[in-house]
């Protein structure tokens, strides 16, 4: 039998067709979206209107990120990465995370200072036109890439349609802000605006925390191990399951478990009944690898 020291992965053409279509989705939505804003917001001087614009330009920042970050994490096991590259997508999770904390670092500065400096009231017109339509682009780009992430079981498109939905409510925010500007007081943009950048905090905190723990072996949730047990129990042979250690290791779970088989069976036939619990828990489609260890039951 040949030696082997890397993972043989077969190409998945519906996987990689939903990378794409999110991808050209996010840099495209984002772009348009981004330069739109920004020249409403320097044209009416709304602080509101440019918090919400400095979110789109992180997200084309992020965009580009997630795109290379994506090809990236797509490439086949080589023997620099034997078991694949698919660490790479919590790291452009993180990515895209710092980005929109960026982004509202300089949004939160430009509406405080505003605040403290006076505000103006702003007339509607062209920022209620950018910031609803925004927020319908923004809906739709949601839906499109959350289901592109989900198909694709990828944790860093499903961080950019979370950041497509928190955009939803930061241009209803930043809308407010320059309605409450022009009929109840100044101080309503930049005030706005300031709401903008802590939702876009927050966002980013969560992104960041889900895949900081992609990244540092966190456990799988209980519901997931009971799947787990239930699709190895139901292999004919298997007596039962004693150990179970699963963990995320990139986007994806490694399981490691013993299962108890009759002792008296051969190793030929303790090896095809192994192979099939394999087969059962890797077809969940949270899990990456499984591994089997075989035991004698306790008689």
């Amino acid at each position: 039998m040949a030696f082997q020291s890397v993972r043989r992965e077969l190409p998945d053409a519906s996987r990689e067709r939903f990378y794409r279509q999110a991808t050209w989705i996010a840099v495209g939505g984002n772009v348009v979206l981004a330069v739109a804003k920004g020249t409403v917001a320097w044209l009416s001087g709304s602080s509101a209107v440019l918090s919400d614009a400095a979110n789109s330009f992180s997200d084309v920042l992020y965009s580009l990120i997630m795109a290379t970050g994506l090809r990236l994490a797509r490439r086949p096991a080589d023997e620099g990465h034997p078991q694949g590259h698919s660490r790479f997508e919590p790291l452009v999770g993180l990515l895209i995370a710092v980005a929109m904390g960026v982004a509202g670092v300089i949004a939160i500065r430009q509406g405080i200072r505003h605040f403290l400096s006076g505000a103006v009231a702003i007339e509607p017109g062209w920022p209620t036109v950018a910031l609803i339509g925004s927020a319908l682009v923004k809906v739709v780009m949601y839906l499109l890439v959350r289901r592109a992430g989900c198909l694709a079981r990828s944790p860093a498109i499903g961080a950019s349609a979370r950041d497509n939905l928190a955009d939803v409510l930061t241009s209803i925010a930043a809308l407010i802000g320059v309605w409450g500007s022009r009929f109840a007081h100044p101080l309503f943009d930049p005030g706005a605006g300031i709401v903008v950048s802590l939702w876009v905090f927050r966002a980013a905190w969560d992104i960041l925390r889900e895949n900081v723990g992609y990244l540092t072996g966190r456990c799988a949730p209980p519901e997931l191990v009971a799947q787990i047990i239930a699709a190895a129990s139901a292999v004919p042979g298997v007596i039962g399951v004693h150990q179970v250690i699963a963990d995320y290791v990139g986007p994806q779970l490694r399981v490691d478990m013993h299962v108890d088989m009759d002792g008296g069976i051969t190793l030929r036939e303790a090896h095809a009944i192994a192979d099939q619990v394999q087969e059962q828990v890797e077809a969940l489609p949270a899990v990456d690898l499984a591994f089997i260890h075989v035991e004698p039951a306790s008689p």
